[in-house]
């Protein structure tokens, strides 16, 4: 497995497939609603086998100088539980610490809690509820930058 950083319109075209097949298919939502504003100045990873077809995907946006926030990551199904969500993150939390990041965030779907809580975010607090059906959690991770943080 490779983790790579989508560079072509190719390699975004099949980034955003399976981010729309993952997180929004499942609940009837359209192509086009798995984008938004922040895609275009966000850090995003892959993780390929070959081809540089995607099996998991996820980005990290800035929400000021210290805090860094991780979103939309997808884990194509038959690769999950095989160590590719923790490729993934190690990558956006690597790139995270680069930038100066003192701490991540994310909003954890409630099936996902266990996977972050092993990759070291704690439940700030109870979140929005997605869809009227996905119930979702602040979750947080403090970062160990060279300030010793």
């Amino acid at each position: 497995m490779k983790v790579l950083v989508p560079s072509s319109e190719e390699d975004f075209q099949r980034y955003y497939e399976l981010r729309w097949k993952i997180l929004r298919k499942p609940w009837s939502q359209p192509l086009g609603s798995e984008r938004d504003d922040l895609d275009d100045t966000s850090y995003h990873v892959m993780i390929s086998e070959k081809d540089r077809i995607p099996i998991g995907i996820g980005r990290l946006h800035f929400n000021n100088t210290h805090e860094a926030q991780i979103r939309y990551m997808a884990v194509d199904d038959e690769y999950q539980g095989k160590g590719v969500g923790t490729l993934i993150m190690d990558a956006l939390e690597k790139h995270a610490k680069e930038k100066g990041a003192h701490y991540i965030i994310l909003n954890a779907r409630e099936n996902a809690i266990l996977f972050y809580q092993k990759n070291g975010y704690k439940i700030e607090k109870k979140s929005y509820l997605l869809f009227n059906y996905i119930q979702h959690y602040n979750m947080k991770k403090l970062l160990k930058n060279v300030s010793g943080m």
